[in-house]
């Protein structure tokens, strides 16, 4: 005789498990190749002009499919979209890991981009249709929030243990092992439903608009960190990115069975939510990218000294993002929580901007970690939540997507300007101080990574007043108190107050 199945609530909770590990692995993905990057580079012997390549492969197939990933995942179904999604990234890390060539290595990191397009809103999607009690909401994006913010300070923890005490290809083969658990975790925890009405056709105009012009944005700020914002073909594509997102634009509003129906991101608080989660993820490229830079080549700290330097952040950021979707959130909503988030983390890259050649950690960078890690805990989880928050569960999917969208074209934007901002601070202090001797490079160094931080900290004050101004106040409209709010969304319809089981 078969065992009874675990309680639904319980089955939930397990979902949740299965739905962080999937999660975990795309996001810290995006920075645990960076750290196994150079001896990558010594193993293939590509040049430092191709290297660039390893991460912009991934991040073009991700960034221009997400839409089309998490709209796939609404058509046939999240348990199949979901388990499809964790064996192709699993499939494609194993093929970079044992990648003998250069070409075969960007081959398959755009291959887990174009998996982690649809992995990714899947994931999220599954969440949003299966946790709809409120206070059970709150825990699961609360941890959830706390993973997205944190996976990459944890990429770089695990990209430096796994570098120095294994091989650079383990970096890789992580995947396979975690994606084998999550796997298991969703044939057992994540249900199918049968599909209630006709099903949906793809809206493949809308999907090839969408897609090329995502690919042209994120390929256009890549372009301009690697060859200037004076070069032609990044402008060029900047341009083809804003003529395709009016066209997109154009063309849902007269489609029949729109991609992204346009009532999803024109819901006030769904729009503060997607602007929110792109203005942090700009504004946290500055933290892990110069920090790191700064830890490594100023304070000479090994790779898993770096990693282990990033982890009292990521302790503060899951405190933080506890304590805001269990007490806070529910309490004052995200009209005060984001801003709040977003000043606070301003305050963390203004500290950081005093810290000079010499510093001690504990005094001059530890401090400004922790404050950084209490507002990204702090912005995370109430913007996630809130942009998804009374979606029709059939667009779930694509509405999940956005989230990812914004984060992955704030990084785009972040890396190339502040990267830009960066290498010209450094230029102007050189001139400025000739003759360029050894100790005026290393200043010129920590001069360029303040400047960095203080458009970090530009980010998130901007941040913080957008914000405070998008977001509706409580009991107008929307609310994470009322889960089936819809105000200004005809698309949406209000969500069952019992729990849904994902597709």
């Amino acid at each position: 005789m078969s065992q009874n199945p675990p309680p639904v609530s319980t089955r939930r909770w397990w979902t949740l498990v299965t739905v962080a590990l999937a999660q975990l692995m795309v996001v810290l993905d995006s920075t645990v190749v960076n750290i196994a990057l150079p001896s990558a580079q010594a193993d293939l012997g590509f040049s430092n002009a191709d290297r660039q390549w390893i991460v912009t492969a991934y991040s073009l197939a991700f960034g221009s499919l997400l839409l089309f990933g998490g709209r796939l995942s609404d058509l046939i179904g999240r348990k199949r979209a979901f388990i499809i999604g964790l064996i192709g990234f699993a499939g494609a890390s194993a093929l970079g890991g044992a990648a003998g060539s250069f070409g075969m290595l960007v081959g398959a990191r755009a291959l887990q981009g174009a998996f982690g397009a649809l992995l990714a809103p899947t994931a999220l999607a599954v969440l949003t249709t299966t946790f709809t009690i409120p206070k059970e909401r709150a825990r699961a994006f609360g941890i959830f929030g706390a993973i997205a913010g944190a996976g990459g300070a944890v990429g770089l923890l695990l990209g430096g243990f796994l570098t120095e005490q294994f091989d650079w290809r383990w970096n890789l083969y992580i995947n396979v092992v975690i994606a084998i658990v999550a796997i298991i975790g969703a044939t057992i925890f994540v249900n199918s439903v049968a599909r209630s009405g006709p099903r949906p056709k793809l809206d493949v105009p809308g999907t090839i608009l969408v897609s090329g012009a995502l690919f042209s944005l994120v390929y256009g700020f890549s372009n301009a960190e690697t060859d200037g914002w004076d070069s032609p073909q990044s402008w060029g594509l900047l341009a083809a990115s804003g003529v395709l997102l009016i066209a997109f634009v154009l063309w849902q509003r007269r489609a029949a069975h729109p991609l992204l129906p346009l009532s999803i991101v024109l819901d006030r608080n769904r729009g503060a939510s997607y602007s929110s989660i792109l203005i942090a993820g700009a504004g946290m490229f500055g933290i892990f990218l110069f920090v790191t830079y700064y830890l490594q080549t100023t304070l000479k700290f090994s790779p898993i000294q770096t990693g282990l330097g990033f982890l009292p952040m990521i302790v503060m950021l899951v405190i933080a993002a506890q304590l805001s979707t269990n007490i806070f959130v529910p309490r004052f909503g995200p009209k005060v929580m984001v801003p709040i988030g977003m000043t606070i983390a301003a305050i963390g890259m203004v500290y950081l901007t005093h810290l000079g050649v010499t510093a001690n950690y504990a005094t001059d960078v530890l401090p400004a970690l922790m404050i950084l890690g209490t507002g990204m805990g702090s912005i995370m989880p109430a913007a996630i939540q809130t942009a998804t928050l009374g979606v029709d569960r059939h667009f779930a999917g694509v509405a999940s997507a956005m989230v990812n969208t914004s984060q992955q074209v704030g990084g785009s934007i972040g890396t190339a300007l502040l990267n830009t901002l960066a290498a010209t601070a450094a230029t102007d202090y050189i001139a400025s101080h000739l003759p360029p001797t050894p100790s005026v490079a290393a200043e010129a160094a920590v001069h360029s990574y303040a400047t960095a931080y203080w458009w970090g900290a530009a980010f998130f004050v901007f941040g913080a007043i957008l914000s405070a101004l998008l977001y509706r106040r409580r009991g107008d409209g929307a609310s994470l108190g009322n889960p089936g709010g819809t105000a200004g969304a005809a698309a949406d319809a209000p969500e069952p107050t019992e729990p849904v089981i994902a597709h």
